[in-house]
Parts: C-alpha cells; sequence; structure tokens
C-alpha cells in the first residue's frame, strides 16, 4: 500500500454512513459483549443445535476444549447484532451474503467484539443503491481471531 493510500485510511467515528459516504479502507470498532450460558442456552433452543460440545461440559473438556463453547453461528449472529448497534450506523437495507470462517471457539464468558473495514464498493444498477464489501472479524478479550470473513451489505446512497 502506497504512503498516500495510507493516509487514506480512516478510523470512523459515530454517525450515520450512506454507501457514498465510505471509502476503501475505512474501519471502525464495535463495542463488545460477553457471550453467556443464556446465550448459548437460548441459541441452542432457537435453532434446534444441541450437540454436546454446546450442552455438556464433560463431553467438550474430552474434546479439547476447557468447556462448553458457543455455537459458531451464535458467533455470527452476535457480530452482526453488534455491527447493527454500533454507534457508527451504516445505511444498510440488506446483507446480501457471507464469506465465513471459524478461527478459534468462543467460550461462555468470553467478551467478543468486531472490527469492520470496507473491503470494497460497488454501484449497482439502482442508482438510490449500492453494495459495500465488509472485512469483519471477530475478537475476544486477547485480542485471539475467533472468527472472521466478509459480507456485502446493500446500501442507501444519499441523494
Amino acid at each position: 500500500m502506497s504512503d498516500s493510500q495510507i493516509a487514506a485510511l480512516r478510523t470512523l467515528p459515530a454517525g450515520e454512513y450512506s454507501f457514498d459516504d465510505l471509502r476503501v479502507g475505512d474501519a471502525y470498532e464495535t463495542s463488545g459483549v460477553t457471550v453467556t450460558e443464556a446465550h448459548v442456552v437460548g441459541f441452542a433452543g432457537l435453532s434446534g443445535d444441541l450437540f454436546d460440545v454446546h450442552m455438556d461440559d464433560e463431553f467438550a473438556r474430552a474434546q479439547g476444549f476447557p468447556g462448553r463453547i458457543a455455537h459458531g453461528l451464535l458467533g455470527l449472529s452476535l457480530a452482526d447484532g453488534l455491527k447493527t448497534r454500533s454507534p457508527v450506523r451504516l445505511l444498510g437495507v440488506a446483507t446480501l451474503n457471507w464469506n465465513w470462517s471459524f478461527r478459534a471457539p468462543i467460550l461462555i464468558g468470553d467478551r467478543i467484539h468486531v472490527r469492520i473495514s470496507i473491503k470494497a464498493k460497488r454501484e449497482t444498477r439502482k442508482a438510490e443503491r449500492g453494495i459495500a464489501t465488509l472485512e469483519m472479524k471477530i475478537l475476544n478479550q486477547r485480542g485471539d481471531v475467533t472468527q472472521e470473513g466478509e459480507t456485502q451489505l446493500l446500501m442507501s446512497r444519499r441523494g
């Protein structure tokens, strides 16, 4: 990356951002949330995913984990929620897709937050909309990346 490209990167302050307000390289971090037993049990009930690694400490420890782990999709869901309720408010219309990797377990008691950057932008056939590709990383309280990937967000344009 050139010096002028690095200088163009910015950390977004709180506010509303349309497609036109964003630049490739813009970034921000969300607030955090502590993953609780209630999250895991509630997600298991909602999703029907009662797999033992989420519900049985003894089984999870036998698999090499320190205890039960959160569902991968729970982590992704919490990340999307943190993005949506962030003081940096992207004027999204709809999420179009996810390309996601699960890197490390999220444990009950972990505090996670999300680092988001604008990876790409493209216009659509509709003049009032654009698509931003967001790169997202879920980090725990130790700064370990537990999940990461990209999502495309259909966004409103100004004007």
